[in-house]
């Protein structure tokens, strides 16, 4: 084991524990530091790979002071604290540390974050690798149905790769609309748990009496109504997965029972006896968490339990080169549910989503196609009416008539996919078209048509 780590921490039993939970990790713990001059000193004489840090140190310099002298020598570090003051908090995250631990430490939770700190560090050094003693390449695994090859997203798939394969929580950040769950499958499909379920909670949309029955479960006649008994999220997700999105909407007081889950694995149902379960928590909320902590509305030891590794969504608007994949995709899906066959997508109306703002982010991307598909006639999607248009401003080409040559290559698409680009035999496009196989395949040539035009259907 060759990673050094150095604990600076003034309070003597906290320090203590951590020495004692790092050693018996593997890790060789080079010393305690209890200032920030001390702390130093060491850094100068022991050259160690990551440091612990607590935000508040007495004296004239505290934790942050120190953080900014540590990421200029590009040296990892994270943090150590339990205060909510958001203005701290604000300037801590500023210095860009590899993660928060909250007092007091679980073994598990500090082991899994220096682990990923760690990993994270060598990868912005260039360096392959991660774990307690460096190298060791990470697996590669495919990321299903995540449309963008935007330097955002490119960033985003990479943390998925990251934290997929550890079962630490995670916290998805993002505007409504930015694709949170599907971010959260992925975590789950590359993970270990895999094979076992994933259940989906969308906190928000619960009914505040009957939030705590739904997430933990109840026994029969525990309260009035209950005829039978019901088993709750966390339970059926028992092994694998809990997504709970809008996590921010979650009450006070079931937020202390999310914290019994996340700190004793048991769950408690109304009525009934506390039961132990095993499940991986990835929460979500296109909320400003810190901002709720300074309101009082929710709890900072939560906050730091399920923000150990953070991944933020970019909004539509802000991955724009990513539109017309993304219009794209979606036109091959609602052209096959409604039947249609749809080749590509006029310029105008690609230059217009680009144009467009996206407030309610792909969600509305992919329901403004949706209605599109159904309007449009044709192999080409030509029609497009974003909200706040009417009909002087539809967005359609320039009227103009087409040539002879546009018309027959839209005529000859139309009849291919209808024979589902057979050409021969009975039933088959030259037959339909009334034209020798060898004229068609010229007429094809001729006209740029390529199986290229039908690649949604080839499966």
């Amino acid at each position: 084991m060759n990673t050094k780590i150095l604990v600076v921490e003034d309070q003597f039993i906290e320090a203590d524990n951590l020495r004692s939970i790092l050693r018996k990790g593997g890790y060789l713990v080079c010393k305690i530091a209890r200032s920030v001059p001390e702390a130093l000193q060491i850094i100068e004489s022991e050259k160690p790979n990551l440091v612990l840090l607590d935000i508040y140190l007495k004296g004239e310099l505290t934790g942050i002071d120190l953080a900014k002298i540590l990421r200029d020598q590009q040296i990892a570090f994270v943090y150590l604290s339990a205060n909510s003051n958001k203005q701290i908090l604000d300037a801590a995250k500023a210095t860009k540390p590899y993660g928060f631990l909250v007092k007091p430490f679980r073994e598990k939770d500090v082991l899994v974050m220096l682990d990923v700190a760690w990993y994270l560090h060598r990868q912005n050094l260039g360096l392959s690798g991660s774990g307690k003693s460096g190298p060791g390449s990470q697996p590669a695994h495919d990321i299903k149905e995540i449309i963008g090859s935007s330097k955002s997203m490119n960033e985003v798939l990479n943390e998925v790769k990251i934290v997929g394969t550890s079962d630490i929580s995670v916290l998805i950040l993002g505007e409504s609309g930015t694709g949170k769950e599907l971010i959260a499958q992925n975590i789950h499909y590359i993970s270990a748990r895999k094979n076992k379920p994933f259940v989906a909670v969308n906190c928000a949309a619960l009914p505040a009496n009957l939030i705590e029955s739904e997430l933990f479960g109840h026994e029969k006649g525990a309260f009035t109504g209950a005829i039978d008994k019901r088993i709750g999220k966390f339970e059926q997700a028992n092994e694998g997965t809990v997504f709970l999105d809008e996590i921010g909407e979650l009450p006070l007081e079931l937020q202390v029972k999310l914290l019994r889950v996340l700190q004793e694995k048991e769950i408690e149902p109304i009525g009934g006896r506390k039961k132990k379960v095993d499940v991986r928590i990835i929460a979500a909320t296109n909320r400003d968490l810190e901002e709720e902590i300074a309101a009082g509305r929710f709890r900072l030891d939560l906050y730091y339990r399920i923000n150990i590794f953070p991944i933020t969504l970019p909004p539509l608007r802000e991955r724009k080169e990513d539109i017309a994949l993304l219009a794209d995709h979606f036109v091959r899906i609602y052209a096959r549910k409604e039947n249609k066959i749809i080749t590509e997508i006029a310029d105008h109306v690609i230059q217009t989503l680009q144009n467009y703002d996206w407030p309610g982010n792909i969600r509305q991307l992919e329901n403004i196609i949706a209605r599109s598909v159904l309007l449009n006639n044709g192999p080409i999607l030509e029609f497009l009416k974003l909200p706040g248009q009417n009909k002087s401003n539809v967005t359609l080409p320039e009227t103009r008539i087409k040539s002879m040559t546009e018309n027959e290559r839209d005529h000859i698409l139309l009849v291919l996919g209808q024979c589902n680009w057979r050409i021969y035999g009975q039933g088959g496009a030259a037959e339909l078209l009334e034209l020798n196989p060898s004229t068609l395949n010229s007429r094809m040539k001729k006209l740029g048509i390529e199986k290229k035009y039908f690649k949604h259907d080839s499966n």
